[in-house]
């Protein structure tokens, strides 16, 4: 991605939360300067992979396939005494896929937390990751949804589902609903080892430098 695309990108995520009304910890508006100035809060950040991350998933298509997360919280999986739980804020537009991927480490809520509505569609998988077509149960706020292999859920405005390990799913905003501001309260969380895309895709995004950064991300390790 261009880094201009990335700056738009948190412009848009940074408009979402002003409309919402809802607020970042201080280090979410540091500059690399900032980031700088404040090396121990820094490498505390960075090591638990905590602010902004913004990603085409190798697609270079962003609007279409990527999505914009701020990381609130988290731990360090497998460090006795860590935080065993992670937070998050997903920033969705109309119809942009985040492709179909499990988790092996954690259990997650997905939450639809104001805007548009949130469609997850899911598939059963084996040990080995590979999806079958068994139907699926989740749970809707608490209650049982029985589902076929990739069947749409929608989620409305407050509404929440909760992903067990294992199970593969990939989400999208609905079009012409606008843009969702989505919530994720998992266990601890490590994107560098525990996302399995179906499809051979990047995580992160190559970054070509066109333009200052508005934010640094996270995995730049702005330290």
């Amino acid at each position: 991605m261009r880094r201009s695309e990335i700056n738009e990108a948190l412009r848009f995520a940074i408009g979402l939360l002003e409309t919402w009304r809802w607020s970042l910890p201080v280090w979410g508006q540091w500059s690399a300067a900032e980031f700088a100035a404040h090396p121990e809060a820094s490498r505390y950040l960075v090591s638990r992979q905590l602010g902004w991350d913004v990603t085409d998933f190798g697609s270079g298509r962003f609007a279409e396939q990527g999505l914009v997360l701020f990381c609130l919280r988290n731990g360090i999986l497998g460090v006795e005494g860590e935080r065993s739980y992670a937070e998050k804020l997903l920033f969705i537009q109309e119809g942009q896929l985040t492709p179909a991927h499990l988790h092996k480490a954690k259990q997650e809520d997905i939450i639809n937390r104001a805007g548009g509505d949130l469609v997850i569609e899911f598939s059963a998988a084996d040990a080995a990751g590979k999806v079958n077509g068994s139907d699926v149960s989740v749970l809707v706020d608490g209650i049982e949804q029985r589902l076929q292999t990739w069947e749409p859920l929608v989620l409305h405005p407050g509404q929440s589902v909760t992903i067990p390990t294992g199970l593969c799913h990939r989400f999208y905003g609905a079009k012409g609903e606008g843009p969702v501001l989505v919530g994720e309260v998992s266990q601890v969380n490590d994107d560098r080892t525990d996302n399995y895309f179906l499809e051979p895709i990047g995580r992160f995004a190559e970054i070509e430098e066109d333009e200052p950064p508005l934010r640094p991300l996270w995995n730049e390790g702005a330290v």
